[in-house]
C-alpha cells in the first residue's frame, strides 16, 4: 500500500515547531531572522527612494547596512571587515547588558509583587485589631469591629490566616461590605509560627482575637496559636489584650495559661448551649441577645458617675432618660441587678445599655412613673416543662445539663435521633448527670423522615430544639445545616396541617442558611459561630465586659429574661416605660426593653425594642413581654 504523502505545509509547520522545542537559542535565531526579513527590505526601500542616496551600488548597500544596524542597535559602522565586526560585537555586548539589567529589575519587581500578593510584608500600625485564624466567625468579628470603629479616623483590622491573601480579601469584601474608614489588611501564613505572627505587629496592636476553626483539632490549634503569640511577644514591654474561644472546656485552662494575665477565653459550646436553652424556655430571647451583642443598636458600656456616689442602686434605674442601668462593676467583680439598697461607691462603674458611650446623661425620671398603672399581682409561677430534642451533637449533653439546672419536678426531655448520631450509652451518661428533676428518654428515628415526626405529638411539647449533626472529618461544614433545613421543612408542614405554630429553636452553623430556613418570622435561630463572634467583638472593645456576659448567660446567675407585661403593668393601660422600670424595680429586676406582640412578625426587630426612652408611652397588651435582667 502506497504511503500517503504529507502536505508540505504540515511538514513545514512540524519542522518549525521542532526547532522551537530546542529552547531559547532556536527562539533567538528565529527572532533574528524575522527581524532581518523585515528590517533589511524596509531599509533598502528607504535608500532606493531617497533622492540624495549615492548612485554606486556599493554605497547604497553600505547605507542599507547602516540603517539596518541603527534599527537593530548593531552599531552600523562601515569600512574594513574588522571594524564592522567589532562594531557588531560591542552592540551585542551592550544589548546583553541592557537586556540582563531589564530582566533582573523585572524579576525583582515580580518577586516583590508576588510577596505582596501573598501577604508577607509587615504591618506597621498602632492600636489596630489583629484577628488570627479563619472561620465563619471572621466575617462577624470583622463586621462588628468595623461598626465599632465607625467614628474613628484611623482604624485598621489585620487578619492573619493560612489562606491565600487575595482569596481572603475577596471573601471579606463580599461578606463584610463597605468598611468606611477602617482599613482591612490581610496577611497569609500559619498562625502557629511566631515569625509569621510578627507580620501583624501584635506588640503595637490594641487587641488580638484568636478564632477557632471547625476542624476536630480546633482547640489544640487555638492553644498553639496563643503559645506562638506569647513567643512572638517575648521581650516586649507590654502585651495587648487577648480574646480567644475554644469549643471544649477541657482546653480552657490551657488556653487561659497560654493567653496570659488579662486574656479572655470563651467556651463556645457552653455559651451556645446556654443561649439555646434560654430561647427554648422563652421564645424570642435570641432576638434580644442579638440586639444586645451587635454594635448596630444599643450595647453595654461601663461609665463612672460621681453624682450617684453614696446613693442606693435603685435610684440609678430612673436616673438616665435614654439609657438602662443593669448593674455595676466593683473592682473586677460585676454586680448585675444587685439588691436595690446596695450603695454605689465612688469607684464603682455603672453597667448601662446605651446608644453610645456619650449618650448616658443624668436626669431624674421619677415624675414619669404612674403608680396607678403598675400591676401588683404575683409573678407567673414556673411549671414543669416538656422539651423535644431533635438530633444530637457534641453540645446536646451541655443542653441537657442546662435544662436540668432550673427544671421543675416532673420536667422531661425526649430525644429523637438515629444510631449514627447518638447511642443509648451517651444518653444514659447525660441522664446520670441530669439529676432527679428531669426525665431523659431516647427515641430512635431519622428526623429527616416525615413518618418519624408524625409519630410524635409535637404540639404537646413546650419547646422543640432542632440540632444538626457534628460534621465528620473532611465533610463540608454546611452539611449539618442541610439536615436541619429538611427537618424544619417537615415541621413547617405539620404547622400548616394543624394550623398551630410550634415553639421551635433551631441551631444553624452557617448564617447564610438563616434566610433559607422554613420557619416563621421572628423564630429563634441560634447561629453558634455568629454569637461567639459577636461576644468576642464586644469583649475586644472592653475586656471587663467578659465577666458581665459570663454572668448574663449563665444558667444559675442573673440573666436576660422575657416576662409577661401583665406582671408589671395593667393590661390595656397606656403608660410610660419609666412605669415599667419602676414596677420591675419593686420586683428586684432591671427592665431594659420590651417585645410587642403586634410587631412580632415584622422585621427587622420582630417587636423587640431594647433601651427605649423612659418617656416613651404605649398601650401594654396581654401578649406583650418585658425584657428584664434578673433571676428566675
Amino acid at each position: 500500500m502506497a504511503q500517503r504523502r504529507t502536505p508540505f505545509g504540515d511538514r513545514a509547520r512540524y519542522w518549525f515547531d521542532s526547532t522551537l522545542a530546542r529552547g531559547a537559542p532556536a527562539l533567538v535565531g528565529w527572532m533574528a531572522l524575522l527581524c532581518l526579513a523585515i528590517v533589511v527590505p524596509a531599509s533598502a526601500v528607504l535608500v532606493w527612494t531617497d533622492p540624495d542616496a549615492p548612485a554606486p551600488l556599493a554605497d547604497r548597500l553600505t547605507e542599507v547596512w547602516r540603517l539596518t544596524g541603527e534599527t537593530l542597535r548593531l552599531g552600523g559602522a562601515t569600512g574594513a571587515p574588522l571594524r564592522v565586526t567589532m562594531s557588531v560585537l560591542l552592540a551585542l555586548v551592550a544589548l546583553l547588558y541592557v537586556s540582563t539589567l531589564v530582566g533582573l529589575i523585572t524579576t525583582a519587581l515580580t518577586e516583590r509583587l508576588t510577596e505582596l500578593r501573598r501577604g508577607r510584608s509587615t504591618v506597621l500600625e498602632q492600636g489596630h485589631a489583629v484577628v488570627l485564624g479563619w472561620s465563619e466567625q471572621v466575617f462577624t468579628v470583622v463586621s462588628e469591629l468595623v461598626a465599632a470603629n465607625a467614628n474613628q479616623r484611623r482604624a485598621a483590622v489585620a487578619v492573619l490566616a493560612d489562606r491565600d491573601k487575595t482569596a481572603m480579601e475577596e471573601a471579606l469584601s463580599t461578606k463584610v461590605g463597605p468598611v468606611g474608614r477602617t482599613r482591612l489588611i490581610c496577611r497569609s501564613g500559619p498562625t502557629t509560627d511566631p515569625a509569621v505572627l510578627t507580620l501583624t505587629s501584635p506588640a503595637t496592636a490594641g487587641v488580638v482575637l484568636v478564632l477557632p476553626h471547625d476542624e476536630p483539632d480546633a482547640d489544640a490549634e487555638v492553644v498553639k496559636t496563643l503559645l506562638a503569640l506569647r513567643a512572638a511577644l517575648a521581650g516586649e514591654g507590654s502585651r495587648p489584650p487577648v480574646v480567644a474561644a475554644v469549643r471544649d472546656d477541657r482546653y480552657r485552662l490551657a488556653a487561659c495559661l497560654a493567653a496570659g494575665p488579662g486574656g479572655v477565653v470563651l467556651e463556645s459550646d457552653t455559651v451556645t448551649a446556654r443561649l439555646i436553652v434560654q430561647a427554648a424556655r422563652r421564645p424570642g430571647l435570641s432576638l434580644v441577645h442579638q440586639e444586645l451583642l451587635d454594635f448596630a443598636g444599643d450595647e453595654f458600656y461601663l461609665i463612672s458617675e460621681a453624682a450617684l456616689a453614696g446613693r442606693p442602686f435603685a435610684d440609678a434605674l430612673l436616673s438616665y432618660p435614654t439609657s438602662s442601668v443593669v448593674g455595676m462593676v466593683r473592682g473586677d467583680t460585676p454586680l448585675l441587678n444587685p439588691p436595690p439598697q446596695t450603695p454605689i461607691a465612688p469607684d464603682d462603674l455603672l453597667i448601662v445599655i446605651s446608644r453610645d458611650d456619650d449618650t448616658a446623661w443624668l436626669d431624674d425620671c421619677a415624675e414619669l412613673v404612674e403608680k396607678a398603672a403598675m400591676a401588683s399581682g404575683p409573678s407567673t409561677p414556673a411549671r414543669p416543662e416538656r422539651v423535644l430534642l431533635l438530633g444530637w451533637n457534641r453540645r446536646a449533653p451541655l443542653i441537657v445539663d442546662q435544662l436540668r439546672r432550673r427544671a421543675q419536678p416532673g420536667s422531661a426531655v425526649d430525644v429523637v435521633a438515629d444510631g449514627r448520631e447518638v447511642t443509648a450509652r451517651q444518653v444514659s451518661e447525660a441522664d446520670t448527670q441530669s439529676g432527679t428533676d428531669l426525665i431523659l428518654t431516647l427515641h430512635h428515628g431519622d428526623i429527616t423522615r416525615p413518618e418519624t415526626l408524625r409519630r410524635l405529638e409535637v404540639h404537646s411539647y413546650d419547646s422543640v430544639i432542632v440540632l444538626g449533626q457534628d460534621p465528620a472529618p473532611g465533610q463540608p461544614q454546611d452539611d449539618p445545616d442541610n439536615r436541619t433545613l429538611v427537618t424544619l421543612l417537615l415541621l413547617r408542614q405539620l404547622e400548616e396541617a394543624t394550623g398551630r405554630e410550634l415553639p421551635v429553636v433551631t441551631e444553624l452553623i452557617d448564617d447564610r442558611n438563616r434566610a433559607l430556613a422554613p420557619i416563621s418570622p421572628g423564630a429563634d435561630v441560634i447561629i453558634s459561630g455568629k454569637l461567639i463572634g459577636l461576644l468576642m467583638a464586644q469583649i475586644s472593645q472592653n475586656r471587663h465586659l467578659a465577666a458581665v456576659f459570663e454572668e448574663l448567660f449563665s444558667a444559675d446567675g442573673t440573666g436576660v429574661r422575657l416576662r409577661p407585661a401583665t406582671d408589671y403593668v395593667l393590661p390595656g393601660c397606656e403608660t410610660s416605660f419609666a412605669t415599667v422600670v419602676a414596677a420591675a424595680r419593686h420586683r428586684g429586676e432591671c427592665a431594659i426593653g420590651y417585645r410587642s406582640h403586634d410587631d412580632s412578625s415584622t422585621s427587622p426587630g420582630y417587636g423587640v425594642r431594647i433601651n427605649p426612652p423612659k418617656a416613651e408611652r404605649r398601650r401594654w397588651m396581654v401578649e406583650d413581654e418585658v425584657v428584664v435582667v434578673g433571676k428566675d
